[in-house]
């Protein structure tokens, strides 16, 4: 089985660093970028099967990370989770616009962020 890819984008170093050694350890290859931008290059140059995005960031933010992934035919599929410090409710209209999968709001564990990308990508990581 080829290795699962996890995008992790967020503008605060240690969460991608955090999240990304647990994820790493669970089996699947992650990818960080600091902002929306960086992670719109790289969903286009790695293509991940599950990016994990803070909703607030610089240059771009979460929400719009994920509706510019939707309007790409090549990235519409990819699901994405968001973390917001702060609780956030999804329009009818960022809804269609997104394939925003879950939210996360901080602080979070890492385990529950593990759980979450379990359940989105079942059995795809390469320790199953």
């Amino acid at each position: 089985m080829s290795c699962v890819k996890v995008l992790l984008v967020d503008d605060e170093p240690h969460i991608p660093m955090v999240v990304g050694r647990k994820l790493s350890s669970a089996g699947y290859e992650v990818i960080t970028a600091s902002d929306g931008e960086e992670g719109l290059a790289a969903a286009n140059e790695f293509g991940p099967d599950l990016i994990i995005t803070d909703l607030q960031m610089p240059y771009m933010s979460g929400a719009e990370l994920a509706a510019a992934l939707r309007a790409d035919p090549s990235l519409r599929d990819i699901p994405v989770v968001l973390l917001t410090a702060r609780g956030y409710v999804l329009s009818d209209e960022e809804r269609e616009a997104t394939n925003i999968k879950h939210f996360l709001s901080k602080p979070f564990s890492v385990h529950e962020i593990l759980r979450v990308v379990e359940h989105i990508l079942p059995g795809r990581s390469e320790a199953a």
